[in-house]
């Protein structure tokens, strides 16, 4: 399988060629939900893809080769997640800066240890990634038993003696972080008056509103995405609740400011320190600024994990798995998030998960 693989790879190889891509190119890409109902994730980790290549290239390119980004889009399914990987496999790629949603990068992370592909996601935090993934896995983003334990600790302190339920939207994400923050919810003595699934890509979540209603929920943990977590704010307000809503990094972006419109006010999620404001990040950020791109969420994410690649390509002077992933455990990297290491599981060494709270259309610091 592997042969035919690296034949396709040559093959595909000198068709680039013959297209006036040189040889010497070094092959990278970054994929995540290009489509679908959380492509503005995908949309943030394009754009910072492609400025992270931009700026990079621009400064001489890796050991004097120029990086050739490609673009996929798995809509954060994992089966389009293993094609994805598959077809950047046949790309010659050596670097994935991906994927987005846990339930695609662990699959595909399968495919990319197999076939010597170093993969660094900035924005998968199922603990198992790291945990059951090959010596070829790095993340930038935080775990979910991180972020549980923090969501936990504000349910037992901020809202003891408050009816708390949590959702889940069946993901590998959204019930991963449901589970961490009921077991930190639980070890600190609080009670859930609920726990339920919900169904991803529904537009009604009448039934549900009514249920919680009926139940005098107060508080509403959700593991899940923006678009679930926006529709469920906005029928709650609709039938007269008052109940926080609380979540997790998947609310990062705009895009749930406009699902929910003033529903969403007070909204809080937890997510790493704001990139945006790092004095090391000035630079890049007016970038972003003067094209009309907010950095926000994931942009500066995704930028993060090409720098961290580049320069441990750079250190090994080479781009095989081996010698890349040695750099990569033993170096420090200066990056858009500050100065960063990995530790022997892939996982990044830096500040863990703050509160922020959604105002008057944007998030910030609580």
């Amino acid at each position: 399988m592997k042969k035919f693989l690296l034949m396709g790879t040559a093959l595909s190889l000198g068709l680039m060629v013959g297209q006036g891509v040189a040889l010497a190119d070094i092959q990278i890409a970054t994929a995540g939900p290009m489509t679908g109902q959380y492509a503005s994730f995908g949309a943030q980790m394009k754009a910072g893809a492609e400025q992270a290549v931009a700026d990079i290239n621009a400064a001489g390119g890796v050991n004097g080769e120029q990086l050739v980004l490609s673009i996929g889009d798995d809509a954060c399914d994992p089966k389009q997640a293993v094609a994805v990987a598959n077809q950047m496999v046949s790309k010659g790629v050596v670097f994935m800066a991906g994927h987005f949603c846990s339930g695609s990068s662990i699959p595909a992370s399968q495919v990319y240890e197999e076939e010597g592909i170093i993969q660094i996601s900035p924005a998968s935090t199922n603990p198992k990634f790291t945990d059951e993934g090959g010596p070829n896995v790095f993340r930038v983003c935080g775990r979910d038993d991180q972020q549980g334990q923090v969501a936990g600790a504000l349910l037992a302190e901020e809202f003891a003696g408050k009816r708390v339920a949590i959702l889940h939207d069946k993901t590998a994400y959204g019930k991963g972080l449901a589970d961490q923050t009921l077991a930190s919810y639980e070890a600190l003595g609080g009670k859930p008056a609920m726990y339920e699934a919900i169904t991803a890509g529904e537009k009604d979540y009448t039934a549900l509103v009514s249920k919680l209603k009926q139940e005098n929920i107060d508080v509403v943990y959700l593991g899940g995405y923006h678009t679930e977590a926006g529709l469920i704010v906005r029928q709650m307000r609709d039938q007269g609740m008052s109940t926080q809503l609380i979540s997790g990094d998947a609310l990062v972006t705009n895009e749930y400011w406009s699902i929910t419109g003033d529903a969403g006010q007070g909204t809080l999620m937890s997510f790493s320190p704001d990139p945006r404001k790092n004095p090391e990040a000035a630079e890049v950020v007016q970038k972003f600024k003067d094209q009309g791109i907010e950095p926000e969420g994931y942009v500066l994410y995704t930028y993060a994990a090409i720098q961290a690649w580049a320069q441990a390509a750079a250190a090994a002077g080479a781009t095989d798995m081996e010698a890349v992933a040695a750099a990569l455990h033993s170096g420090e990297f200066d990056t858009v998030l500050g100065s960063l290491s990995f530790d022997d599981k892939g996982d990044v060494t830096l500040p863990g998960y703050v509160w922020y709270e959604w105002k008057d259309g944007s998030y910030d610091y609580r």
